[in-house]
């Protein structure tokens, strides 16, 4: 089997993440910061510096004010949710995933605020500019998608960051696809919130959500319930982290993004170069086949999106995995706006996603695969 799917989730993960796993389970199987006694409180001293080791990488003062959700949707649903300003008005972009544009839906449809769905002027991704026409009098935050998980298009978060302070805007950064291969500092790029999947690019476990929190006092708790301080009490602490973290946490997944960190910091500049190199070389390949493809060569980040013209997406993903024993994934992917942009509402796109355990003989493999289905339909 070829995984070629790892925008879904990754599939190989590395031995630090298993040796985590494995620890979690057999030495730390306790809850931590429930009990006095000495085994929970060495499990919450290892959940405290997987905080740290988050707040490090992503330049955030205080590490708790990193917070662990159930996933990343959870994440982003707290940041929108739980900042919302009645009356008001909140711009994200085509490129974002239903994890966000749904919570908007929502609240619009109580009455609570109205949005706006930023377009791409310039084929790339989401520029300042695109945002900055669609500020209004009531705005009071932008979202945006950091890298999309159709086609790769890439936000320029600097200066969207810069324009968001310059008006005085909460600024929320979905990285669930590029967090683990791609700079982000929180402080640099003014990101009052950023949300991360661990079990993406950080080759961890599912079940486990990030958000790094840069703005404590515009943000309200949307859940409540045991935090392990202040029983008594009947109200949700004030403190952060517990004051955003409803019930018992998610140990085994939280140690695994610890191992998965530290894969990530020993091979960052590998990871990324490798994404490049075989994004580049599967684009090079694949250009001179009768394909529509929709991610540009500048941004080789490790997802790639095409179509045979004359075929389905869901119909090309199916033959790929039963005749080659290729995973990929077809669809729309939960993110019906960039669908709509691309003009894709009936066809959907071919996803091919890479990690850093792809190699080249994968990529010559699914070449190969794709060019004899071509053949098969007379395409050749």
């Amino acid at each position: 089997m070829i995984y070629l799917d790892n925008s879904a989730t990754t599939n190989i993960k590395p031995k630090e993440v298993l040796r985590k796993v494995n620890i979690a389970l057999t030495k730390y199987s306790a809850n931590p910061g429930r009990s006095g006694h000495r085994l929970s409180i060495l499990t919450a001293c290892e959940v405290s510096n997987t905080r740290k080791k988050l707040a490090d990488m992503f330049n955030l003062a205080d590490e708790n004010n990193v917070i662990f959700t159930a996933n990343c949707s959870a994440a982003l649903n707290l940041a929108i949710l739980g900042t919302v300003k009645n009356g008001g008005h909140i711009i994200c972009t085509e490129n974002e995933h239903n994890s966000v544009l749904r919570p908007l839906e929502h609240l619009k449809q109580q009455g609570k605020i109205e949005y706006t769905v930023a377009k791409q002027s310039k084929p790339g991704g989401i520029k300042r500019s695109d945002i900055e026409r669609c500020l209004n009098n009531n705005t009071y935050m932008v979202i945006c998608n950091h890298i999309s998980n159709v086609n790769g298009d890439t936000c320029d978060i600097e200066n969207v960051g810069r324009l968001c302070k310059e008006k005085g805007l909460l600024f929320l950064v979905d990285g669930a696809q590029s967090g683990g291969h791609e700079t982000i500092d929180m402080e640099k790029n003014n990101i009052s919130f950023l949300a991360l999947a661990p079990h993406k690019g950080f080759y961890a476990m599912q079940g486990l959500g990030v958000l790094l929190i840069n703005n404590t006092k515009a943000i309200e708790p949307i859940s409540f319930g045991g935090t392990g301080t202040n029983s008594l009490e009947l109200v949700q602490p004030f403190e952060l982290p517990e004051r955003f973290e409803v019930g018992t946490l998610a140990t085994p997944a939280i140690f695994a993004l610890s191992g998965g960190i530290d894969f990530v910091n020993e091979n960052f500049a590998q990871i990324k170069e490798k994404l490049d190199d075989l994004t580049t070389f599967l684009h090079y390949e694949l250009s001179y086949y009768p394909l529509e493809i929709y991610t540009t060569t500048e941004n080789a980040k490790g997802v790639f999106a095409f179509n045979i013209p004359t075929l389905h997406s869901n119909e090309v993903a199916s033959l790929l995995n039963e005749k080659y024993g290729i995973c990929v994934r077809g669809g729309y992917h939960c993110a019906a706006k960039k669908h709509e942009a691309l003009g894709l509402l009936d066809q959907g796109a071919v996803r091919v996603s890479l990690s850093y355990f792809t190699n080249f003989v994968d990529i010559q493999k699914l070449i190969f695969a794709i060019k004899s289905i071509l053949k098969s339909k007379k395409m050749l």
